[in-house]
């Protein structure tokens, strides 16, 4: 299932810088949709040291904090990170820019738990993401990964917002992977599947987030909980 074709890390990157200014207020049901299933998987992170990959404006980094964590943030977009370090309590939070096809500035071991939302889709190949993950984690450590579900492509679907100046439709670039791909790129960096979950919105979530009318009872987001061996090896 690749329908889409990926854009240049420059394109996607710009997407986003674009992004930002309207991203936490865009009405987007993919992400209420998402943030309670990657809560609750992530758990009790009081004490933890915790890495948010793709932290765009923050959505999961500030609970993160708020909850007891250490957390270190990276993003590529240097549009996203500006309006993650205006918020209350960035201060506190470690913010990297960097781009997630490459080998993280990070020390092997260093956390307890990974946090990635909605960013698999923007990736040209999985294998380096995921190594990366297994490589920072602890050993023990877990991961929670989300991403847009593959079903949507099938509905002519990809990240995409309006432009409020000039009312451009802007899709970043996505690839549709299977669920297959994003399964054994995680296998194959010796990461251990605990759980996987598939999400559809329902009528609730549409009478909040009346973008998400079209796809009551459609696939919308996946949800991978990873684990890393107790063994360094």
């Amino acid at each position: 299932m690749r329908r889409m074709s990926p854009a240049s890390t420059s394109c996607v990157r710009d997407g986003y810088d674009r992004w930002a200014a309207v991203y936490d207020d865009d009405g987007n049901p993919l992400l209420a949709l998402e943030y309670p299933v990657v809560r609750a998987a992530a758990g009790d992170v009081r004490g933890l040291s915790v890495l948010d990959l793709g932290c765009g404006t923050g959505r999961h980094t500030f609970w993160l904090a708020e909850a007891g964590a250490s957390v270190t943030a990276v993003d590529f977009s240097e549009g996203m990170l500006a309006k993650a370090r205006q918020r209350q309590g960035a201060e506190a939070i470690r913010f990297i820019q960097h781009d997630l096809h490459l080998p993280l500035p990070l020390a092997d071991g260093s956390f307890d738990l990974v946090v990635s939302g909605l960013v698999l889709e923007h990736l040209k190949e999985l294998g380096t993401f995921f190594a990366e993950i297994r490589r920072v984690l602890k050993p023990g450590g877990r991961a929670v990964v989300s991403a847009m579900h593959p079903a949507m492509c099938l509905r002519g679907m990809q990240a995409q917002f309006t432009d409020p100046t000039s009312g451009q439709v802007v899709q970043p670039g996505s690839i549709a992977y299977p669920i297959s791909a994003f399964v054994m790129a995680a296998v194959r960096a010796g990461l251990q599947l605990t759980a996987i979950d598939e999400l559809a919105p329902d009528a609730d979530l549409a009478v909040r987030y009346p973008r998400a009318v079209k796809y009551v009872g459609w696939p919308m987001l996946v949800v991978l909980s990873l684990a890393r061996g107790v063994t360094n090896a």
